[in-house]
C-alpha cells in the first residue's frame, strides 16, 4: 500500500474529514519512481473507474510533473466530505489500495473553492 503522508502537517487527512463541507476538491500528490510510473497509472485507473461510479463524486483529472519529474497529481471533485470518506472507506477500494507498492508516496489534502 502507498505511504500516506500530510501535506500539512498541522492538519491530517483524518482530522479533514470531520469538516462537514462540500463540494470539495480533493488534491493528491504522489510521488512515483520512473519505472513504476506505467504500473501505478494502470492501479488508477483501475480506482478511478470505481470512484466514478460512486455517489457524490463529480470530476477527476490526472496530471504528470514537467521535465522528468516523478511526480503525478490526482485532482478530484466531490459534492462533500461525507461523499469522499465513503468510497475511500468502502472494502472494494480498500482492496484496490493494498494494490499500491509501498515505495509510492501519497500526499492528499483536501481544499475548498473559495472566491478570488
Amino acid at each position: 500500500m502507498a505511504k500516506l503522508q500530510s501535506l500539512d502537517p498541522h492538519t491530517p487527512m483524518f482530522a479533514q474529514f470531520q469538516e462537514k463541507t462540500g463540494p470539495i476538491v480533493l488534491a493528491n500528490t504522489f510521488v512515483v519512481p520512473k519505472e513504476r510510473s506505467e504500473a501505478f497509472l494502470a492501479l488508477f485507473r483501475r480506482q478511478a473507474e470505481f470512484m466514478k461510479a460512486q455517489p457524490g463524486f463529480v470530476s477527476l483529472q490526472m496530471h504528470r510533473g514537467t521535465a522528468g519529474s516523478q511526480l503525478l497529481m490526482n485532482v478530484a471533485v466531490w459534492e462533500s466530505t461525507e461523499a469522499l470518506a465513503a468510497a475511500l472507506g468502502s472494502p472494494e477500494f480498500q482492496r484496490m489500495a493494498a494494490d499500491f507498492p509501498d515505495d509510492i508516496v501519497s500526499y492528499p489534502h483536501i481544499f475548498e473553492q473559495i472566491d478570488v
